[in-house]
């Protein structure tokens, strides 16, 4: 697996204006991350969601991108990686669509999880064509880092054009930034982009994906459930299933000539360190971003608009540690620059392990910002390091394999780490007789508003005081796992030098792999 040490094509103007067209899907899949967490609050208050109903809604999205990445990845590999992107681009359109109009908890779930069957389409064929049309290392390297970016900007647009939107807009508003996207890469896609798809691929089995979802769905829907109130032990039974299918579902693909996932890719000890630092890198970051953005407008009390301009310092950070990052490599380990990043993030939630619920804005500010800092280096660096590591036919199931670690990452912290901080939240809430407001702090902030003066103030107090300690919790459990981390990627990930006819082996990647 890797480069081959045959001269590599040097891509043209063509593939570069391609590249701006593939920025185009991880920008708005960035940026419909980032405006759904500042909606959290209208949503409640418009659909009056439960808070399983409000996770789903939130998550819903990751879980089936996470549960689908690797069946589109192969999908692509078999019928065109850029037909397959059309195909999903047209249909996160039409979703997004129904998902502003949705008029309930329930709708909006499904339309949030048809944006996820439809999204799973879009970040493997995007990432698979700029591995097939950037062949030269350095190029492909420059690219992934623009692609990457392209991720950073959306989060820093999305809070401030959300923000906007939902001071002057109703909710749904946010899902219609969807559209006007989606044209433009509909219109510009075929002229812009070639197609490439794997000749001698073989049939997709369907068991296989009936298998990868019967793995993840019901880990999760228990992962969920166990946040409730007395949840008995279904949710135990439902992770217990997932993960016994999950060992089917690895042997299955052991004894097929067309796996959905070939396995051999896990052989490469570079690769699979890096996957499993950005998934869990993702998944700190997806339960930390659901409670800051949560904290800026229900503690602090900021608008929607001034809670997005908060985030921006951050999304910024992110997105010069994300360009820098293969500069830094090239004079640099890799791991040695991904490590750094990793201890900066582990300050940073550390900062908001120690927040307050008053008085903390700059505390939370800066701290966010050195999270977001630190894990600029290892999206950047580890997403090239998988991608480098696959041979040119498998670059689909490659860059599915990359995304699915991200994307489940992201989905598992909303529904783990926020499970963690409801838990704490209604353990140290107090609420006034009569008064259903110890579910999540969104819902005692709207019951407050229906209290008398002395009773709201005091629920009011309560409720943000519980809420703050649980961000003080997810920063503490997502300071030891990024310590933990960067251990690991120091001691699993070994780069060499690679002369211009280095061939990796299973367990090295080449410094020009990530450069």
């Amino acid at each position: 697996m890797g480069t081959t040490s045959e001269p590599q094509h040097r891509a043209s103007t063509r593939e570069w204006l391609g590249l701006a067209v593939l920025a185009l899907p991880t920008l708005l899949l960035s940026i419909d991350m980032s405006v759904l967490h500042l909606a959290v609050p209208h949503i409640s208050e418009s659909l009056l969601p439960s808070a399983p109903q409000m996770l789903w809604i939130i998550d819903i999205y990751g879980f089936m991108i996470a549960g689908l990445l690797v069946t589109m990845g192969t999908l692509g590999d078999r019928i065109g990686r850029r037909r397959l992107l059309l195909i999903g681009a047209a249909a996160f359109g039409v979703a997004s669509v129904i998902a502003a109009y949705a008029d309930s908890a329930a709708m909006l779930i499904a339309a949030r999880a048809a944006l996820g069957i439809a999204g799973a389409t879009l970040m493997p064929s995007t990432l698979a064509l700029i591995s097939n049309m950037f062949q030269d290392a350095k190029q492909r390297g420059i690219a992934i880092a623009v692609w990457v970016t392209m991720f950073s900007v959306g989060i820093a647009l999305g809070p401030v054009v959300g923000g906007a939107l939902l001071e002057y807009f109703w909710w749904g508003s946010v899902f219609l930034l969807n559209v006007p996207i989606m044209v433009v890469l509909l219109l510009a896609g075929p002229r812009l982009l070639p197609e490439y798809r794997d000749a001698d691929a073989g049939r997709l089995d369907l068991t296989s994906v009936a298998l990868s979802l019967a793995t993840i769905l019901p880990v999760i829907y228990g992962l969920k459930e166990l946040a409730k109130d007395d949840p008995g032990l279904l949710p135990v039974f439902a992770i217990v299933a997932g993960l016994a299918v999950g060992v089917f579902f690895v042997r299955r693909q052991r004894g097929l000539t067309s796996p959905l996932v070939d396995l051999r890719l896990f052989r490469n000890r570079a690769l699979t360190t890096a996957l499993v630092a950005m998934l869990f890198s993702m998944l700190i970051a997806g339960g930390t971003y659901l409670f800051v953005t949560q904290y800026l407008q229900l503690v602090v009390g900021l608008s929607p608009l001034r809670a997005g301009l908060w985030l921006l310092p951050a999304a910024i950070a992110l997105i010069v540690t994300s360009m820098l990052s293969p500069v830094l490599a090239g004079r640099f380990a890799p791991a040695h620059v991904v490590a750094a990043g990793l201890a900066v993030s582990a300050v940073g939630h550390l900062s908001l392990a120690l927040l307050g619920s008053e008085g903390g804005l700059t505390q939370l500010v800066v701290g966010f910002l050195l999270v977001y800092a630190g894990g600029g280096p290892l999206i950047a660096l580890g997403t090239d390091i998988v991608v480098g590591s696959a041979p040119p036919e498998q670059a689909g199931s490659a860059s599915a394999v990359s995304e699915t670690s991200t994307e489940l990452g992201m989905a598992l912290g909303v529904a783990i780490l926020g499970s963690i901080g409801a838990i704490v939240y209604r353990s140290q809430v107090t609420v006034p007789e009569g008064t259903a407001a110890g579910d999540t702090l969104a819902t005692a902030v709207a019951a407050a508003e229906r209290l008398p003066g002395e009773v709201s103030a005091t629920l009011l107090a309560s409720a943000r005081e519980a809420f703050t300690g649980g961000l003080n919790v997810i920063g503490a459990i997502s300071t030891v796992i990024t310590v933990l981390l960067a251990v690991a990627v120091l001691t699993m990930v070994r780069v060499r030098p690679a002369a211009p006819d280095d061939v990796p082996v299973d367990d090295t990647v080449p410094a020009r792999s990530a450069s």
